[in-house]
């Protein structure tokens, strides 16, 4: 059975086994952001090496960053209650890259870990790209055999990843988990992109 001390543990493990630096989680308030009351994402304490004004010693890091989100871009605090996947407090999993790797390697770790480590059955994986993004379907389907049906185009909204209206943007892509049929909504329309049912994780 795994608790949440057992995936952040072997989370941070993996990707120290990949030659990532562990990062200590940072302060819930940020220092040196105005633009933030609360660390809503594991990147915020990385956005300066991202924006080309900080160096750190390590060019790979992963985190477990705990995180508020209740208020702003990143709300989380109206769906409180409505769900059981949504909370104000959370701890966010994360591994980063500074000018190291890309895509390539951000999907075949990504992969060994939910598929070899956490061992979670392929068929119920979905994935999710940007809408113009063919280089990452290419690679989804090169690196992990995912049935091209399951490669999910969405747009701005779910695979654009942005810190605002300036700053460090780009296409993203997600792992989304089918609970099964008996989670869904029931709505004939219940699908990754047009529900946000508790089927899809």
């Amino acid at each position: 059975m795994w608790t949440s001390s057992s995936i952040r543990k072997t989370f941070l493990n993996f990707y120290a086994q990949k030659q990532h630096t562990v990062v200590e989680s940072s302060s819930l308030v940020p220092v040196n952001d105005p633009t933030l009351l609360f660390t809503n994402a594991g990147m915020n304490q990385f956005k300066d090496v991202f924006l080309g004004i900080d160096k750190r010693s390590y060019i790979r890091a992963t985190t477990s960053q705990k995180c508020v989100r209740a208020g702003g871009k990143h709300n989380d605090l109206d769906t409180v209650g409505r769900t059981p996947r949504h909370h104000t407090f959370f701890e966010m999993l994360g591994n980063f890259s500074f000018g190291d790797y890309f895509k390539k390697d951000a999907i075949t770790f990504a992969w060994e870990f939910l598929t070899t480590v956490v061992q979670l059955p392929q068929e119920r994986l979905w994935v999710t790209i940007y809408r113009d993004d063919d280089e990452a379907q290419q690679l989804w389907q090169e690196i992990t055999g995912i049935d091209p049906e399951r490669i999910i185009r969405l747009g701005e909204k779910d695979n654009f990843w942005s810190m605002g209206d300036t700053g460090p943007c780009g296409p993203c892509s997600e792992t989304m988990y089918d609970r099964g049929v008996e989670y869904s909504c029931g709505s004939p329309e219940c699908a990754i992109g047009k529900c946000d049912c508790d089927r899809w994780l």
